[in-house]
Formats: structure tokens, C-alpha cells, sequence
């Protein structure tokens, strides 16, 4: 038998999450290839503190701060965490959830690869079993966390390869994989029975991704992957995003759409002889998204525009 790790309980009060930046994000990934860092390890002010569970359906809550957002499902009989922030985390996630359960922590689920998702898988013991998409399996066992041996049980235990499902009936969670996008072992994780998704960083925030191109990350195939998912996956209603607020399944549609335009002006961009930073300069958007947030990132002064040249010129 699996032993699981026991939360206590205790009175709780709720918090809001605010959004979070693509510069929190880059900085995460950057770091997040290594592992991330713990307290006291250098780690810059990048996130916000962990706060209180937000409740986002019956027995379904986001965990906010410290790194992605985890998601805890309360079953009938255990917790299934996906996503466990940076390293030395596990404890305070623990803390954030006695107040909602004392059930056993059995499954933990990473969304993909990057340590501001993975960083606390170590503090769980080897019982709790550990899923992931395959190449994220994969990417997983080059990062420098894991290559210590007491912190290789935070390494998958199960992986997948398209769609997976764990635990049946109303505790059923349903994993998609569509292909690449932040990384090329992107996660979609469904909490059937609740209407609900966890889309990790393929859907971070509202803005330009993180495109992690070293870890199988593609603009080229990023709106497809996105098509993909809206067109493959059902009966979802809300979404928890990688990095921001719960949002609606109408985002997602409409996150697909911009990453959409944003290539097509790339391509354009391209075959015009212009840069990347002045392709980025004379980008324009439908009025929805106003409030997107396109400026800089990862790739230079001209945001995403450097990365998806370059792969499209690798064509």
C-alpha cells in the first residue's frame, strides 16, 4: 500500500488571487529548468506568497502563489494535487489545505516540466504517485533537481501519452495531451464531474506565453495545440489558469484566437522583411483583447516575434 501524506484541520478564511506577470513567469521557467529555489536560496520577489485556498467548485480549490497555481480535489477518500509549486513549498501547501481536509495526499499531477510547477514534488513521500504527460517525464529527468538521489521519488511514476484517466466516477480526472506549446508535454487536466480544467502555463495568463523552446516549446504550433484542446475536450466550463485568476472556457477560446493572430502577423511580419521588433510595434488586436498584455518577454524587445522567426526560419 501507498502510504499518503495526512493533513490536519483547522479554521480557515479565503483569498483572492491576483494576476501574475509574464516576467514572473520567465523567471520561473529560467529557474524552473534547475529546479527552482527554496527560502533563503536567492530566489527573487518574482510571485506573491502563498495564500489561502480559493474555492473554485464542490471540493475543488486553487492554491495561489509560491510558483503556478496548484489545484487540490478533496476525493472521496484522498487529495490529488496538481501542480506543487517551487522547491520547499510542500510544507506550506499542506498548511493551505488543513483547513479544508484531513484526507491523505495520494496523487500529485505536473502539467509540465518547469520547476515553479515540480519544485515541491520531493517533500512528498514515494507513496504519493506522480503523473505527467510522457515528454515531460522525459524533461523532468534532465532538470538538475532530480538528479540527486533522495529527490528522484519527485520524479513520474505514470505517464501518458495522449489521454489518461485517473480514479472513476464522480472523482474522475481526465488527462489530454494536444501537442506542443509552452512545452512539448503540456498537460489538460479535468476534473470531470465539476466542469472544470486546469490548463497549467499552455493558458498562464492573458498576454504573450512563455514559449520554452529548450524544453520542446512551439509558437508554431501553439494555436494549434490550443484548436486542439477546444475542439477535443468537453463539458468544461471554468478554467484554472497556470498563473492569474479562474477564468471562463470562453477565454481559452479566445487565448487560442490571439495566439492564432500572433503568428499570422509573425509569418507576415517575416515575409515583409521586418524585425521582430517592429513586427511587435504594429501588432493590432480586436478591441477584446485590450487587455492583454503583449510588451516584451522572454524573447528580447520583440516578445515572442524572436522565437517564432526563428523556428520559422528552421523551416
Amino acid at each position: 500500500m501507498r502510504r499518503a501524506v495526512v493533513l490536519g484541520i483547522i479554521v480557515v478564511a479565503g483569498l483572492a488571487l491576483g494576476g501574475l506577470g509574464l516576467k514572473a513567469q520567465q523567471t520561473a521557467a529560467q529557474g524552473g529548468r534547475e529546479g527552482g529555489q527554496g527560502r533563503g536560496g536567492g530566489r527573487g520577489p518574482a510571485f506573491p506568497p502563498i495564500s489561502a485556498p480559493e474555492k473554485v467548485a464542490t471540493n475543488l480549490y486553487m492554491i495561489p502563489g509560491e510558483g503556478g497555481n496548484t489545484a487540490a480535489f478533496v476525493t472521496g477518500n484522498c487529495v490529488v494535487l496538481v501542480d506543487t509549486k517551487l522547491a520547499n513549498d510542500g510544507q506550506d501547501i499542506l498548511d493551505q489545505l488543513k483547513p479544508v481536509t484531513s484526507k491523505p495526499v495520494t496523487h500529485i499531477i505536473n502539467t509540465h516540466t518547469h520547476g515553479d510547477h515540480t519544485g515541491s514534488n520531493d517533500f512528498f513521500p514515494a507513496s504519493v504517485e506522480i503523473v505527467t504527460q510522457e515528454h515531460t517525464a522525459e524533461n523532468m529527468k534532465k532538470m538538475p533537481a532530480f538528479q540527486e538521489e533522495s529527490k528522484k521519488h519527485g520524479l513520474p511514476d505514470r505517464t501518458f501519452k495522449d489521454k489518461m484517466t485517473l480514479l472513476r466516477g464522480n472523482d474522475a480526472i481526465d488527462l489530454y495531451y494536444y501537442g506542443p506549446a509552452h512545452t512539448n508535454g503540456d498537460a489538460f487536466v479535468v476534473f470531470r464531474s465539476l466542469r472544470v480544467m486546469h490548463a497549467g502555463d499552455v493558458f498562464a495568463t492573458k498576454g504573450q506565453p512563455l514559449i520554452d523552446t529548450m524544453n520542446g516549446g512551439s509558437g508554431i504550433a501553439y494555436p494549434q495545440t490550443i484548436a486542439k484542446a477546444v475542439g477535443g475536450i468537453k463539458n468544461v466550463d471554468t478554467i484554472i489558469t497556470g498563473h492569474s485568476t479562474v477564468m471562463k472556457w470562453q477565454d481559452l477560446v479566445d487565448y487560442g484566437e490571439f495566439n492564432r493572430l500572433y503568428l499570422e502577423h509573425a509569418r507576415a511580419s517575416l515575409a515583409a522583411g521586418k524585425t521582430a521588433e517592429q513586427a511587435l510595434a504594429d501588432f493590432k488586436l480586436p478591441e477584446k483583447f485590450k487587455g492583454y498584455n503583449i510588451a516584451g518577454g522572454r524573447g528580447g524587445p520583440g516578445g515572442n516575434f524572436n522565437v517564432i522567426f526563428t523556428e520559422l526560419q528552421k523551416k
